[in-house]
């Protein structure tokens, strides 16, 4: 399976590429890898994305580093939901058309972070539901320390806060987190669509990213292809 459609993060990887000063050598780098997943290229998942449709759409805001770690799970929203938006992160100069799309009357924002960082009255625990707009939710993607000062940002403070609280730990193992349940931000969008009743695509990007976790593992490891699993047989009844 070939993927054609557009991916936003990856659009975003050769802009940061074009523009580095230098080579980006994070761990890893001697790797062949698939320039789509970013997997070893022996163990690529892209045969396995279910690219759909939702009525939500999500945006992702990301910290300069993330387009261009493999282990970033953003890339893989925007696999399973083509319309996915991304931008880089930047405090004081945000990207114009960041703004723009923030002020579209055709669109509700709202930003996905934990309660108890915002204030009580920004706070919603379900997906606003605004006649006439469709939902654009803001995922910030970075570090839980840098999430945390995205989310300061003054063109985010009067946005609604969507919280979602996690029921169970999360299942990304390639990254360490601080507490069992900081979530990968594709968990984070599974569980956003599961609660505006895209069952679809919520369980599509959580297999999907169940897969990309065990071959990004394989690869890693160089261990042999595994295509057994419910995750697998899930996305193989989707094709």
């Amino acid at each position: 399976m070939t993927l054609d459609h557009r991916n936003a993060v990856l659009e975003l990887r050769q802009q940061r590429l074009a523009i580095a000063q230098r080579p980006f050598n994070a761990r890893g780098a001697t790797v062949v890898r698939c320039p789509r997943c970013q997997i070893a290229q022996d163990h690529c998942c892209c045969p396995w994305a279910r690219p759909g449709q939702s009525p939500l759409r999500f945006v992702l805001l990301m910290h300069h580093k993330e387009p261009m770690k493999p282990t970033n799970t953003g890339r893989l929203i925007a696999e399973i939901l083509p319309d996915t938006l991304a931008f880089c992160w930047d405090r004081t100069e945000p990207d114009p058309n960041l703004l723009t799309l923030l002020a579209d009357p055709r669109y509700q924002p709202m930003v996905v972070f934990p309660a108890t960082h915002a204030e009580p009255s920004q706070v919603i625990e379900t997906i606003a539901d605004t006649p006439g707009k469709q939902p654009l939710l803001i995922l910030l993607d970075g570090t839980w320390k840098q999430a945390r000062r995205m989310f300061q940002s003054d063109y985010l403070a009067k946005l609604p806060v969507l919280s979602i609280d996690p029921e169970a730990a999360s299942q990304y193992k390639l990254r360490s987190a601080a507490h069992p349940h900081q979530l990968a931000t594709a968990e984070v969008a599974a569980q956003v669509l599961a609660l505006g009743g895209d069952q679809r695509n919520a369980q599509a990007l959580d297999a999907y990213f169940q897969v990309f976790s065990q071959r990004y593992y394989a690869g890693k490891r160089q261990l042999p292809i595994n295509s057994e699993g419910e995750a697998f047989h899930y996305l193989e009844q989707l094709r």
